[in-house]
C-alpha cells in the first residue's frame, strides 16, 4: 500500500494536534477522579485517553516522517482505544471482572494492522476489517451505558449513548473520505466533538452519582430520626430507603452480636435473616466488621451460583458504635455499587450515624419497656393504695365506729343508773364520743366514697359538687348526663377523687366563687373538666405535679388508667382541670412483686 505523504496531508498535523491537546486533557480529568474517587473504571477511562494520545502522537509522526512503523502503531493504539473504552465501560456498567481470554481480542488489532499495512495494497481492504471493528466495538461501548440507563435510568447514560452511537457511525465514513481526501481537517474536529461530549458524559456520571447518593443518603439519615406514631422502626425505614438507591434490589442490616448474623432486611434480602443469605454478602460484612471500611465486591459468574443468589454487586458499609465496628449495610443489585463517587470518610460518617440511630433504637426499646414496667409498677401502687384505702375504711366503719356506737350507748346506761353528781361528766364523755364517731364517718367518708357504692358515678359527683357548695361564698354548677357506663371501679373512684380534689383546691388554695363542673362522654372516652374563677394554679404545679400531694396523687391514678391531666389557668383569671378517661378501663393488672433493673 503507497504509504507516501502528500502536501495536502500535512494540512492535518494542525487539527491533530488540537485533538491530540484535548486527549490529553480528558486523560488529566480521568485521572483526577480515578485519585479523588479511588473508582476503578476512572483509571481504566485515563488509561484508555493515553493509549489514544499514543494514536494521535503516532499519526503525527507519520505525517512527519511518512515512516511504516508510525503508521502500523497508529492502527494499533486505535484499535486498542476502542478496546479500553469498551473495556471501562463494562467495568463501570457491570464490574465485569478481567479474563484471560480478552487477551485474545487485543490481539486483533496487531494482527490485522500489520497485514493491512505491510500484506495489502487496496486502501479499502485495508480499512474496512478495523474500520468494522472499531464500529462494532464503540457500539458495544454505547449498548453497556445504554443497558445502564434502562437498569438505574441515568440522564448521563443516555448522553453517553448517544455520543457513542454517533461516534460508532462516524467511523464508517472514514474509507470514503480519507479515499476523498475530505477526512482533512474534518474528521479529526468531528473526533473532537465526540471526545468532548464523552468528557462530558464522564463529568455529568460524576454529579448525577454525587446528587442522587446525597439525596439518597440524606434520606436514609432522615429515617434513623425517631418519628412519634409510626409503627415502622427506624431500622425498617432505612433498610426501605436503601432500596431507592439506583440498580438497589435488597439490602440487610448484619450486626456483629451473637457472632455475627443478618437481623433484619428488604428487597430481595427480606429471607436472608431467616433462610440464609449468598455467601458473598455474608463474606462482605464479616470483612468490613474486620476492616472498618467500605467494600464493594463483584459476584461470581452467574452460572455458578444458585438461582436467586446472584448479584452483579454487592456493596457493605461499616454500622460504626462509641469505638468499634458492630455491623454493616448490605445492599446488593444488578448494575454497579450505588457510592459511585462518595468517597469512605462520607460513608464512614453515615456508618456512625446509622450506628448511633441503632444505639438510639435500642435505648428507646429499653426506655419503652421501663416506662411500661414503671406505669404497670405505678397502676399497681394506685390499686394497693386503693385497696388500703378500702381496709382501713372497713376497719373504721365496721370496727372503730360501732366500738365507739356501743360505748355511747352504755355511758347513757350509766347515766341512766348514776346520780346527779356524775351527769356533767358523763355528758362531757357522751360529746366526746359523738365527736369521735363524727371524725371516724369523715375519715371513712373520705377513704371511701360509700355514694359511689349506693348511687352511682353521676348521682355521687352531684352529691359531692353540693357538698362543697355554700350559697353566700362558693357556688357549684354541675352538668352531666343522667348516667355514664362503660367505666371501671377504678375509673369511677379516679373522677370522684379528681371532682373532689378540684373542689377543695378551689376552696383552700384559689379563693374561688364560681365553679363550673362539665362530665361527658362519647365512644371513645370519658371527660371531666372543672372551672373555676379564682386565682388559678401557681407557677411551681408542674414541679408540685411530680412531688407527693393531692394533685400528684390524681395525675397517678389517672396515668395508671391510662388517661390524661391537663391543667391550665384560664386567660380572664381562674384555673381549669381537665381529666379524660378511655371507655372500658380495667382495674390495674398485676405485676410481678420484684422488677427487672
Amino acid at each position: 500500500m503507497d504509504l507516501t505523504v502528500s502536501t495536502p496531508e500535512t494540512t492535518e498535523l494542525a487539527a491533530a494536534y488540537l485533538q491530540l491537546a484535548v486527549t490529553l486533557g480528558l486523560v488529566l480529568l480521568c485521572a483526577t477522579l480515578h485519585r479523588r474517587y479511588g473508582k476503578r473504571y476512572f483509571g481504566l477511562w485515563a488509561l484508555a485517553w493515553a493509549v489514544y494520545g499514543l494514536r494521535l502522537g503516532a499519526i503525527v509522526t507519520f505525517l512527519h516522517t511518512g515512516s511504516a512503523i508510525w503508521l502500523f502503531w497508529h492502527q494499533v493504539t486505535t484499535g486498542w482505544t476502542a478496546l479500553a473504552l469498551l473495556w471501562a465501560a463494562l467495568v463501570f456498567s457491570q464490574r465485569i471482572p478481567w479474563r484471560r481470554a480478552y487477551v485474545a481480542v487485543g490481539l486483533f488489532p496487531l494482527v490485522w494492522s500489520y497485514v493491512a499495512i505491510y500484506a495489502m495494497d487496496s486502501f479499502m481492504w485495508a480499512a474496512a476489517p478495523m474500520v468494522a471493528f472499531l464500529s462494532i466495538t464503540t457500539a458495544w461501548t454505547a449498548w453497556a451505558f445504554f443497558r445502564y440507563d434502562r437498569l438505574v435510568r441515568s440522564p448521563a447514560a443516555r448522553f453517553l449513548t448517544v455520543v457513542l452511537a454517533l461516534w460508532a457511525l462516524h467511523h464508517l465514513d472514514y474509507p470514503f473520505l480519507r479515499a476523498q481526501g475530505a477526512w482533512s481537517p474534518w474528521g479529526y474536529y468531528l473526533d473532537i466533538v465526540f471526545e468532548i461530549g464523552m468528557g462530558l458524559g464522564i463529568l455529568f456520571l460524576v454529579l448525577e452519582d454525587l446528587d442522587q447518593g446525597l439525596r439518597t443518603l440524606t434520606a436514609l439519615s432522615g429515617e434513623l430520626q425517631p418519628r412519634p406514631g409510626h409503627e415502622e422502626t427506624m431500622t425498617e425505614a432505612m433498610l426501605r430507603r436503601a432500596l431507592a438507591l439506583r440498580g438497589v434490589h435488597g439490602s440487610a442490616l448484619w450486626l456483629t452480636s451473637g457472632g455475627g448474623a443478618f437481623v433484619q432486611g428488604a428487597g430481595v434480602a427480606a429471607l436472608w435473616p431467616f433462610e440464609g443469605s449468598p455467601e458473598v454478602a455474608s463474606r462482605s460484612a464479616k470483612r468490613v466488621s474486620l476492616a472498618g471500611i467500605p467494600q464493594v465486591v463483584t459476584d461470581p459468574v452467574r452460572g455458578s451460583t444458585p438461582l436467586g443468589s446472584y448479584h452483579a454487586y454487592t456493596a457493605a458499609l461499616p454500622v460504626l458504635g462509641d469505638d468499634e465496628v458492630v455491623g454493616a449495610l448490605v445492599v446488593v443489585g444488578e448494575a454497579r455499587d450505588p457510592f459511585t463517587v462518595l468517597d469512605n470518610r462520607f460513608l464512614l460518617a453515615f456508618g456512625q450515624q446509622v450506628g448511633a440511630a441503632l444505639a438510639n433504637e435500642d435505648l428507646r426499646r429499653s426506655l419503652e419497656t421501663r416506662k411500661e414496667e414503671l406505669e404497670r409498677l405505678q397502676a399497681r401502687m394506685v390499686h394497693q393504695h386503693e385497696e388500703e384505702r378500702n381496709r382501713l375504711w372497713r376497719e373504721l366503719h365496721d370496727e372503730t365506729a360501732q366500738v365507739l356506737a356501743a360505748l355511747n350507748l352504755q355511758l347513757g346506761l350509766i347515766e341512766e343508773r348514776s346520780d346527779a353528781s356524775m351527769a356533767p361528766s358523763l355528758e362531757r364523755a357522751k360529746t366526746l364520743v359523738g365527736e369521735g364517731i363524727k371524725s371516724i364517718r369523715s375519715v371513712t367518708r373520705n377513704l371511701r366514697p360509700m355514694a359511689l357504692d349506693d348511687l352511682g358515678l353521676v348521682p355521687a359527683l352531684r352529691a359531692l359538687a353540693r357538698d362543697f357548695e355554700d350559697d353566700e361564698a362558693f357556688r357549684v354548677s354541675f352538668d352531666a348526663p343522667d348516667a355514664l357506663g362503660g367505666l371501671s371501679a377504678d375509673a369511677e373512684v379516679a373522677l370522684y377523687r379528681t371532682l373532689q380534689e378540684a373542689l377543695a383546691n378551689a376552696v383552700r388554695h384559689g379563693s374561688a366563687r364560681n365553679v363550673r363542673v362539665r362530665l361527658e362522654a362519647d365512644s371513645t372516652g370519658a371527660s371531666l373538666t372543672i372551672v373555676d374563677d379564682g386565682t388559678g394554679f401557681p407557677e411551681d404545679t408542674a414541679l408540685r405535679l411530680r412531688s407527693r400531694g393531692g394533685l400528684a396523687g390524681i395525675r397517678e391514678r389517672i396515668g395508671a388508667l391510662g388517661g390524661d391531666l391537663e391543667l391550665e389557668n384560664e386567660e380572664g383569671g381562674g384555673a381549669r382541670l381537665s381529666v379524660q378517661l378511655p371507655l372500658g378501663t380495667r382495674a390495674a393488672p398485676e405485676v410481678p412483686q420484684e422488677v427487672s433493673t
